[in-house]
């Protein structure tokens, strides 16, 4: 079992990475101070191990309620979000309930918003069971919902009490949701380890055959990159935002496909993709770096071309980004392989890296 830690002072809390993580029962009887848990799940996970997760809470003395939420981006909404508030009151849980979020980042966002709200904030226990959630969703304390007109555009700044990455958990993983997880460790070493981006496209095909000592190397190097981010800048007012490369244009692929209609790693290897093409033609990263971009995140078997959306429809849907500034669309671009900063660019630019989309 790895064990890091994201040193945010008071707020400061562990993550476990390992098999079997999920029923560290010291880490759990430290982190779960009251009587009540509410475990929130999704109807494909739950039935995988939210029995399991109940029985090892309630030989901690806990009293445990289920409850599963309907799978899938196109739910991550305020009438979804709703039905945990209804289960924490008809449960007459109290401000000492735990909430414990089992499940991929749809689940750890929905869970932790509402563990932010209920009673004005109670504690909550991450149990991230796919590679993207535990690689970046499920680190740092964002949560929230998405609206019709923008992706997470509602939630709150509300850190864990504890992180449980059960490798275990990966072996359900569905190949697509693999790749999908893959995008944002492929993410990482962009922004900021050319080391660890050399290591993923030399250990790629070992780690989509879930290769236990390569997806555990990739899991806790994420980790630790994002847990040093998050520590420099908790609340996204400079450093932060760099998480986001190639989720500007991401989040304008899932808004205009439709929530659903795209996995969120697969908008953002894309997204990637076309921000690494803005970053040459922006005289920040040279060609074959951005090549090589393109050829990892086809290797990790996401897709390399965006969706025909057009290219002003494509910059409308960016104006509801948050990272924007007096309506200025901000980028996440990358200054060489490792390296990164954060502007707008001028239109006609991005208009030749958006043609793609037309």
């Amino acid at each position: 079992m790895k064990t890091l830690n994201v040193a945010l002072g008071a707020r400061s809390y562990p993550i476990m990475i390992g098999g079997q993580a999920m029923h560290q029962r010291e880490a759990l009887a430290h982190a779960i101070q009251g009587k009540t848990v509410l475990i929130v799940t999704n109807d494909m996970v739950g039935p995988l191990y939210a029995g399991a997760l109940k029985t090892t809470l309630e030989q901690l003395n806990k009293t445990v309620y289920v409850h599963e939420l309907p799978t899938g981006e196109q739910f991550k909404n305020l009438e979804t979000l709703n039905t945990i508030f209804d289960a924490l009151l008809s449960n007459q849980c109290d401000r000492r309930t735990t909430i414990v979020a089992l499940g991929g980042g749809v689940v750890g966002d929905m869970a932790g918003f509402a563990a932010a709200s209920y009673m004005r904030g109670v504690p909550f226990i991450q149990v991230p069971t796919t590679l993207l959630s535990q690689v970046d969703s499920s680190v740092g304390g964002k949560t929230g919902i998405n609206h019709s007109l923008g992706k997470n555009m509602i939630g709150a700044f509300y850190q864990p009490q504890l992180v449980l990455a059960d490798l275990n958990s990966l072996n359900t993983l569905a190949q697509n949701e693999l790749a999908a997880g893959m995008a944002e460790v492929i993410k990482h070493g962009a922004i900021y380890d050319a080391v660890f981006f050399e290591w993923l496209e030399q250990n790629i095909t070992q780690l989509m055959a879930k290769d236990p000592q390569a997806l555990t190397h990739a899991i806790v190097r994420s980790c630790e990159i994002k847990s040093e981010v998050v520590a420099q800048d908790e609340r996204e007012g400079g450093l932060r935002a760099i998480l986001n490369f190639g989720h500007t244009f991401g989040h304008a692929i899932e808004s205009g496909m439709g929530y659903g209609a795209w996995l969120h790693g697969e908008a953002v290897g894309v997204g990637m993709i076309l921000a690494a093409d803005l970053s040459v033609r922006m005289g920040l990263l040279e060609a074959d770096k951005a090549a090589r971009i393109k050829v990892l995140v086809g290797a990790a078997g996401l897709p390399t071309e965006p969706p025909k959306l057009g290219v002003d429809a494509m910059i409308a849907l960016m104006q509801t980004d948050k990272k924007n500034d007096a309506g200025q669309i901000k980028f996440v671009l990358l200054n060489g392989l490792g390296g990164h900063m954060i502007q707008s660019v001028p239109e006609q630019i991005l208009r030749d890296t958006l043609a793609v989309c037309a």
